[in-house]
C-alpha cells in the first residue's frame, strides 16, 4: 500500500492556516521527509519574526513553486493574473502604447498601489511610462514561494502599499546544479461565425482555419553551493527566454476591429490607403481611384490584422543570492539581480492622419477631374481640405523596447544579545530604457510634401522652390500608385528615446523580544515583540526623448513626448510591536495585538503618518480568528509631479459630434460648440480625440483605510481539511489620478460646471476636439490631479482537503476565489459614485468581475506521476452604459490539465518530466469592439491579460537536477 508521508504540524499551521487566506498550494507539496525543527519566519506585512505556528493577523496568499512548475509558466505575470484577487494589466499581449513590462495590480487598484518585494526588499522601478516594478525581473526558476497580501501595509514598507504587497520568495541554501527546459506554443481553432461573417462582408482576409504559434522556449541553469562549515551558501542563476510573435490576423474574433459601438461590425480607421479627402463641413467624402476623385463608400482601412496580439521577447537573467554566519552577531547576506529585455511591439502603418487644412490649387498632382472635385477654380485658390492617408507603402509601426535593469543588495544582522537582534541594509536598483521607433511618419514633411507645385513638368515640393527644405521629395497621394520609394523615404521618421531609473534604499532596524525584561501580560507567557528602525530612500528619472519626440513631429504618437528629469527622496521611522495579550486560556488559546506606526517626510514639503492595528485570536487548536485595520499612503510618484505637459489621444466619443448628437444644443454649448456648428462639429474616424496630460507638483499624497476580518479553520476532528474567509475593504481618498476625458465632456455639457467646462478646448472653426497636433490643437485637459475616491470591498475563500486512496496514492482539492461586494469610484467631489463590480466600459473601463475562482485537484500516484486537473471560472461582465444597447461579456470556464513524471531508471542525478495543456477546451474569449478603448489592457478586440485569447497552451518541460 502506498503510505502517505508525515506532514510537519509545524508547516503545515505556518503555510495552510498561519499565512493563508487562499493559498495556491498544494498539501503534499509541504510534505517533508521527516519532522524537522521549527524556525522563525518573517511573514508578508511584517519586520517581526513569528513562530510558524502562529497565525498572521493579516490574509496573505502563498504561491509555491510547485505551482509555477505545474502550470508551465514561462511569465510570472501569467500565473498571477489567474489569482482570484489580481486584476491583468500590462501583459506581453499589448502592443499599441505597450512599454515592455509585466506589472501587478492588486483588486483592481492599479499596479502604482501594490508594492513588490523580492526577500522582503523593494523591487526597482520597471519603466519611465509605468514606473510600478517589471517583474519580468523576478527569477522564476528561482521562486520558492509568492506571497500576496491583501490591505494597506504602509507602516511597515512605507509608500505604495496601498491595495496590498507581493513579495517574492527566492530559493535559499540550494546546493549542486539544475537544469530547466521548456518548450510551449499556442493552438488554436477558429470558430467565431459572427465576426467572420462580418469579415466577409468587407471583404477583409480570413484568419487561417487553424494554427500553431507564439513558441516559446525557456532555459535556466541554477547553482548552489554551501560553505565548508556549514554556515554559508551562494546560489546563483542564468536564464534565458524568447518568445515568438502572434499577430491579429492570426484569430478571427482579432482579424478585424470591430466596432466599439458594440455588435459584429469591422469598423476601422477612416485614414485609408487610397486616401480620404473632405473639408469635414459635410460637402464632400472622396478618396482615390486611378487619378479621380470618387465618393467614399463608408469602409474604412482594418488596422488589427498587423498589431501584434502577442509581443515577441528574447529575455537574459542573471544573478546570485549569497549569505554567511561570521558569528551569532553578524549574518552578511548579499543579492544581485541582472535583466536584459528587449521586445517588438509591431501596430499598422503611420499615415497623415488629416493634418492639413488647406491644399493648394495648384498642385501638380491634381488632375482636373480632381481641381475640380474640391472647388479649385484657379491655380491660385486655396481650398480647405484635409487628408488622412494610410502609409502602407511603408509598412507597420514597430518599437524596438529594451530594459536592463540591476539591483544590487548587501546587508548584515544578527543579535545583540539574547534579547535584541538588527537589520540593516542598502537596496541600489537601476533601470536603463532605449526604444527605437521605426516607420513613423513626419507631420512637418508630411506638410511639406503635400505642398506641390510645378517646375518646369517636373512636380516640386514649395519647400525646394523656397529653399526652407531642399530635401523635401513631392507625395503623390492622387493618384493610385503614386507614391515613389523616394518619398518614403523622404517621409519616414524614426523617434529615440532613453532613460535612467534609480531607487536608492537604506534601513536599519532592531528587534526587541522584551520577555527576558518582564514586558510580559500577566495571562500570557510570551512577552511583547517590537521593532524601531528608520529608513531614506532617494528616487531619481532621466527621460531623454528626441528632438522628433518632444517636438510632436511624429505623425502616428498623438503628439508631443516630453523630457522628465526629477526626483524624491524620503526620511522614514518606523516602529511595530507584537503583544500576546492571552495565552493558554479556556476559549483562549491565544490572542495577539500587532500595532505599527511610520513617518515618513518628503522632499516635496509633504509628510504622513501611516499605523496598523491588528489582532488574532485562537479559541481552540485548529479555529483562528483575524482583523484589522491599516491606514495607508502613496506619495505620487516622479512622472506624476513632473511630467511637463503635452499633447497624446483619447478614445471614445464627443457627444456633440456628428450629424445626431447625444446632447442638445444647449448642453453643448456649455462645451463651446456654437449654434452654427451644432449638428455638424466632425467625428473623429478613428475614434480618437486630444488630450492635454502631463504632471502636477503640486498633488497632495493620497490616503487609504483598509479593514480586514476573517477566520482559517483546521479541525482535528477532520485531518487533511483547510478553509478560510477574509472580508477586505479598501478605501482611498485624494486618489492621485486623471479625469477621463470623455467624462469631462459629458459632465460639462450636463451640468455646466466651470470645474468640467473649463477642461474642454473645442476648436473654433468647426467645435472639434481633435484636428491637429500642436500645442495649440483644440483638446480635453486631462493632467494629474487628486479625484474623489476608489472603494472596493470583498470576500477571499480558500477550502483545501487532502486524503489518500490507498494503494492508488492520495488526492488533494483547494479551491481558491474572490468575491467583489464593491468596486465603487467618485471621479469628483459631488459627482456620481459610480458602481463598477461586475461591469466594464464608461467611466468604469476594464472589466471587474463580480466572482472569480479556481479549483484544482492533484492526483499523487505511487508511480512517481502526479496529474493536476483544474477548472478557472471568471464571472460574466456588464456594459457600464445608461442607454442604447448593450454587449454583456458571458462568465467564462476554462479547464486545465497537467502531469508531472519523475523517472527512476535514470541513472544520473534528479530528472522530473512535466506536460500539459490549459484552456484544454480552445474557448474563445468575449469580444467587443469596445474592449481596444481600455487603455493598455485592450487588444484584438478583447481583453487578453483577463481572459485566455490565444488558444489552447501547450508545454513540455524537462529539469535536471546534479
Amino acid at each position: 500500500m502506498f503510505e502517505r508521508k508525515p506532514l510537519s504540524l509545524a508547516l503545515q499551521q505556518a503555510l495552510t492556516t498561519a499565512t493563508v487566506a487562499a493559498t495556491a498550494v498544494t498539501l503534499p507539496a509541504l510534505v517533508q521527509a521527516q519532522e524537522q525543527d521549527l524556525e522563525e519566519v518573517i511573514i508578508t506585512g511584517s519586520r517581526i519574526a513569528t513562530d510558524a505556528n502562529i497565525v498572521t493577523s493579516s490574509p496573505v496568499t502563498t504561491v509555491m513553486a510547485e505551482e509555477i512548475a505545474t502550470r508551465g509558466i514561462t511569465r510570472v505575470e501569467d500565473l498571477l493574473n489567474d489569482l482570484p484577487s489580481i486584476t491583468p494589466e500590462l501583459t506581453a499581449n499589448e502592443s499599441n502604447g505597450a512599454t515592455g513590462t509585466a506589472v501587478i495590480d492588486l483588486r483592481g487598484l492599479s499596479s502604482e498601489r501594490t508594492l513588490v518585494l523580492t526577500n522582503g526588499h523593494r523591487m526597482g522601478f520597471g519603466d519611465v511610462y509605468e514606473l510600478a516594478p517589471d517583474i519580468n525581473q523576478v527569477p522564476g526558476a528561482l521562486i520558492d514561494r509568492i506571497e500576496v497580501l491583501t490591505g494597506g501595509a504602509s507602516s511597515t514598507y512605507g509608500s505604495d502599499a496601498m491595495a496590498g504587497v507581493v513579495n517574492f520568495i527566492m530559493k535559499k541554501d540550494f546546493e549542486g546544479v539544475q537544469v530547466d527546459y521548456q518548450y510551449s506554443a499556442y493552438q488554436h481553432d477558429q470558430g467565431d461565425d459572427a465576426v467572420q461573417a462580418a469579415i466577409a462582408a468587407n471583404g477583409f482576409t480570413q484568419a487561417p482555419d487553424s494554427v500553431w504559434d507564439g513558441d516559446t522556449q525557456n532555459i535556466n541553469i541554477t547553482m548552489g553551493v554551501n560553505s565548508a562549515d556549514g554556515r554559508g551558501n551562494i546560489t546563483a542563476y542564468l536564464g534565458y527566454r524568447s518568445i515568438n510573435a502572434i499577430k491579429q490576423s492570426e484569430r478571427d474574433f482579432s482579424a478585424c476591429a470591430l466596432s466599439s459601438s458594440g455588435g459584429n461590425t469591422c469598423a476601422g480607421s477612416a485614414t485609408l490607403p487610397t486616401g480620404l479627402f473632405t473639408p469635414f463641413n459635410g460637402t464632400f467624402y472622396f478618396t482615390v481611384s486611378g487619378d479621380q476623385f470618387v465618393p467614399w463608400d463608408y469602409s474604412y482601412y482594418n488596422y488589427g490584422p498587423l498589431n501584434f496580439f502577442q509581443r515577441p521577447d528574447e529575455r537574459y537573467t542573471a544573478g546570485l543570492f549569497g549569505h554567511y554566519e561570521i558569528n551569532e552577531h553578524a549574518n552578511v547576506y548579499a543579492e544581485f539581480q541582472f535583466m536584459d529585455d528587449q521586445t517588438d511591439a509591431q501596430i499598422a502603418p503611420s499615415g497623415a492622419f488629416f493634418v492639413t487644412s488647406t491644399l493648394n490649387c495648384s498642385n501638380a498632382f491634381l488632375s482636373a477631374q480632381q481641381f475640380a472635385a474640391i472647388g479649385c477654380t484657379a491655380p491660385t485658390d486655396v481650398v480647405p481640405l484635409y487628408i488622412g492617408r494610410r502609409n502602407v507603402e511603408g509598412g507597420p509601426r514597430f518599437d524596438d523596447i529594451r530594459h536592463t535593469s540591476y539591483r544590487v543588495l548587501t546587508g548584515v544582522e544578527g543579535a545583540i544579545n539574547d534579547a535584541w537582534s538588527y537589520d540593516a541594509f542598502v537596496n541600489f536598483s537601476r533601470t536603463l530604457l532605449s526604444e527605437v521607433y521605426q516607420n513613423d511618419l513626419s507631420t512637418t514633411r508630411i506638410i511639406r510634401a503635400l505642398d506641390v507645385v510645378d517646375v518646369t513638368g517636373v512636380p516640386t515640393c514649395q519647400s525646394v522652390v523656397d529653399g526652407s527644405d531642399p530635401t523635401c521629395v513631392p507625395w503623390n497621394v492622387f493618384e493610385t500608385g503614386g507614391v515613389t520609394q523616394a518619398a518614403i523615404d523622404y517621409l519616414t521618421l524614426p523617434l529615440f528615446s532613453d532613460g535612467e531609473l534609480s531607487q536608492d534604499q537604506y534601513v536599519a532596524y532592531v528587534t526587541g523580544d522584551l520577555t527576558s525584561h518582564g514586558i510580559v501580560s500577566p495571562m500570557a507567557q510570551d512577552g511583547v515583540q517590537v521593532v524601531l528602525g528608520g529608513e531614506y530612500r532617494d528616487e531619481h528619472m532621466d527621460f531623454n526623448p528626441d528632438q522628433g519626440y518632444q517636438s510632436g513631429d511624429g505623425a502616428g504618437q498623438g503628439g508631443p513626448t516630453a523630457a522628465v528629469e526629477g526626483g524624491i527622496d524620503v526620511a522614514e521611522f518606523f516602529l511595530e510591536t507584537r503583544i500576546p495579550l492571552v495565552q493558554g486560556r479556556e476559549w483562549i488559546e491565544s490572542l495577539t495585538a500587532e500595532i505599527g506606526y511610520r513617518y515618513s517626510d518628503y522632499s516635496g514639503g509633504v509628510s504622513t503618518d501611516t499605523y496598523k492595528v491588528l489582532g488574532e485570536w485562537t479559541p481552540r487548536t485548529g479555529y483562528k480568528l483575524r482583523g484589522g485595520y491599516n491606514q495607508a499612503s502613496r506619495y505620487a510618484n516622479i512622472r506624476e509631479l513632473f511630467e511637463p505637459r503635452n499633447l497624446g489621444l483619447w478614445s471614445g466619443t464627443d457627444p456633440c459630434a456628428g450629424a445626431a448628437p447625444t446632447q442638445t444644443a444647449a448642453q453643448c454649448a456649455n462645451s463651446g460648440v456654437t449654434a452654427a456648428q451644432y449638428g455638424s462639429v466632425p467625428l473623429s474616424p478613428a475614434g480618437q480625440y486630444n488630450q492635454i496630460a502631463g504632471g502636477n507638483p503640486d498633488l497632495d499624497a493620497e490616503s487609504s483605510s483598509s479593514f480586514t476580518v476573517g477566520a482559517v479553520i483546521t479541525p482535528e476532528q477532520v485531518p487533511g481539511l483547510t478553509f478560510s474567509v477574509d472580508y477586505w475593504s479598501i478605501d482611498i481618498e485624494d486618489a492621485i489620478d486623471t479625469l477621463d476625458p470623455e467624462f469631462v465632456v459629458t459632465q460639462c455639457g450636463l451640468t455646466g460646471d466651470a470645474a468640467y467646462c473649463d477642461l474642454v478646448n473645442r476648436g473654433t472653426t468647426n467645435g472639434n476636439l481633435w484636428i491637429g497636433s500642436s500645442a495649440t490643437a483644440p483638446h480635453v485637459v486631462a493632467t494629474n490631479i487628486n479625484i474623489g475616491f476608489y472603494k472596493v470591498s470583498g470576500f477571499d475563500f480558500f477550502a483545501g482537503y487532502g486524503f489518500d486512496v490507498g494503494q492508488y496514492g492520495d488526492v488533494d482539492v483547494n479551491l481558491r476565489g474572490t468575491l467583489v461586494e464593491a468596486a465603487d469610484q467618485q471621479l469628483s467631489p459631488g459627482a456620481t459614485i459610480d458602481e463598477c463590480a461586475g461591469t466594464y466600459a464608461g467611466v468604469c473601463g476594464r472589466p471587474t468581475p463580480e466572482w472569480k475562482h479556481i479549483i484544482t485537484g492533484t492526483w499523487h500516484t505511487p508511480w512517481n506521476v502526479n496529474a493536476t486537473l483544474s477548472w478557472r471560472f471568471i464571472d460574466g461582465v456588464e456594459e457600464f452604459r445608461t442607454a442604447g444597447s448593450r454587449f454583456d461579456a458571458d462568465e467564462q470556464h476554462y479547464l486545465d490539465m497537467t502531469a508531472e513524471y519523475t523517472p527512476t531508471f535514470i541513472g544520473f542525478g534528479e530528472t522530473t518530466l512535466s506536460m500539459g495543456v490549459t484552456n484544454v477546451l480552445d474557448n474563445d474569449p468575449p469580444v467587443s469592439g469596445y474592449f481596444n478603448n481600455i487603455a493598455t489592457y485592450g487588444n484584438g478586440n478583447t481583453v487578453p491579460g483577463l481572459w485566455d485569447s490565444m488558444g489552447r497552451y501547450f508545454f513540455f518541460a524537462v529539469s535536471q537536477k546534479f
